[in-house]
């Protein structure tokens, strides 16, 4: 069977989102479904059709996103789902192939996602890009370092988070370009990370915040809330939990850590989704108290391999042919020859014999500076026909900070 594919309108939003409920298992508030629906771009929002029934649906979000040296627009995919009742019939491949035929044709050349489930996205060439820790950390544990920076002009003040967001923005812009795999938020992003009706804060308490600033300004803050708890002595047990921690620099990146930690009634701090290389791991004195797990992130997908590698930055030169495998995206596959230093990059179609061939998947995942090409060699995962290629094109992508977007969507 076939199954019509085509953009919903505003009418048909209610059977588009009762597929994501199904496909989710969830019931959202009736203020959170409006949520999603205001930040809906309708033109970009597909769906299969079974007859008059919505049966498959898929998402991209227009965002602009910092890679390697600088920024794209991006294909941010989202709110992919089949109904239980439709599954194994091929909507799926064919929602994500017509998905990504038309991110081409809007001339993004690269996609992103955080995927639900990791299997899926790989089988349409989507690389585990960047990876995230959680952190669990005792109060008692929390010292820092003993030459943490510390500047005396800075000092904490407690906001409340809606009357201080033009603040609170001006902050995120400034930083949002450090970490590939960030991306601007426009203002339904910032109301759903400042939301917090009591389906908000599911039994943690209001959202609270707390500024960083010297006579010049905000230089930082961390919103968060908190779980209040006593144990059977009546010892306080509060857990925070961080929902977010930005700074402009390290004295108040650190006082800002300190503030939460620090926190009075409060034993513990669970920090969620933070950079796999965050730098409150070099401020802990006692890295174990970190507590630390992890977890894939943002996952990403090369759709135009020429415009793609020649539109990031390198950390090296590199001189490489590079044979991609793409049975998703037929125009990737072939020979392209990547000629890129740090002043600059090009990427062009290539006849001689390749350097290093490998699949789209591992391209999308080297593609943000966090790749292990070296590793996917060892797994046999790629394959190096030239000595050092597969190193030298390490090195090349390689990046500094790690990539990490930071808030799901």
């Amino acid at each position: 069977m076939t199954y019509p594919i085509r953009p919903i309108d505003e009418s048909e939003w209610p059977a588009y989102f009762s597929v994501l409920e199904e496909a989710f298992g969830w019931t959202p508030h009736p203020q959170q479904r409006d949520r999603f629906k205001a930040e809906t771009e309708f033109d970009r929002t597909l769906a299969a059709f079974d007859g008059d029934v919505v049966a498959g649906v898929a998402a991209v979000l227009s965002f602009t996103m910092t890679v390697p040296g600088g920024r794209l627009p991006v294909g941010a995919v989202t709110n992919v789902g089949v109904l239980p009742s439709h599954r194994r019939r091929g909507i799926l491949s064919a929602l994500m192939r017509r998905q990504l035929a038309d991110i081409r044709e809007r001339g993004e050349s690269v996609a992103a996602l955080y995927a639900s489930e990791p299997a899926i996205y790989g089988r349409y060439g989507y690389g585990k890009a960047a990876q995230e820790l959680s952190f669990r950390i005792s109060k008692a544990g929390s010292a820092f370092v003993r030459n943490a920076p510390v500047d005396p002009s800075l000092r904490i003040r407690v906001a409340t988070p809606a009357d201080v967001r033009a603040d609170l923005e001006r902050v995120f812009a400034s930083v949002v370009t450090r970490h590939p795999g960030r991306y601007e938020r426009n203002p339904h992003r910032w109301d759903a990370m400042l939301a917090d009706e009591e389906f908000d804060q599911q039994g943690n308490g209001p959202l609270r915040s707390v500024l960083a600033e010297d006579d010049g300004g905000v230089r930082g803050y961390a919103l968060f809330r908190i779980k209040t708890a006593w144990d059977a002595n009546g010892i306080p047990d509060g857990e925070l939990k961080l929902q977010e921690l930005e700074a402009t620099d390290p004295a108040a990146y650190a006082l800002l850590w300190r503030s939460v930690l620090d926190r009075d009634l409060v034993s513990k701090v669970e920090a969620g989704g933070r950079p796999a290389d965050d730098p409150l791991i070099a401020l802990i004195a006692d890295q174990r108290q970190l507590r630390a797990t992890w977890a894939d992130e943002l996952w990403v997908r090369v759709v135009e391999v020429d415009k793609a590698l020649a539109a990031r930055a390198y950390s090296a030169p590199v001189n490489v042919v590079i044979e991609v495998e793409d049975d998703v995206c037929p125009w990737n596959a072939g020979r392209w020859r990547l000629t890129a230093d740090p002043t600059g990059a090009e990427c062009k179609p290539a006849e001689e014999e390749p350097d290093v061939t490998l699949p789209v998947v591992t391209l999308g995942s080297a593609y943000m500076g966090d790749g292990l090409l070296v590793e996917s060699m060892g797994a046999g995962l790629l394959r190096e026909h030239t000595r050092g290629s597969v190193r030298a094109l390490a090195t090349a992508m390689s990046w500094s900070p790690k990539p990490w977007c930071g808030y799901v969507f």
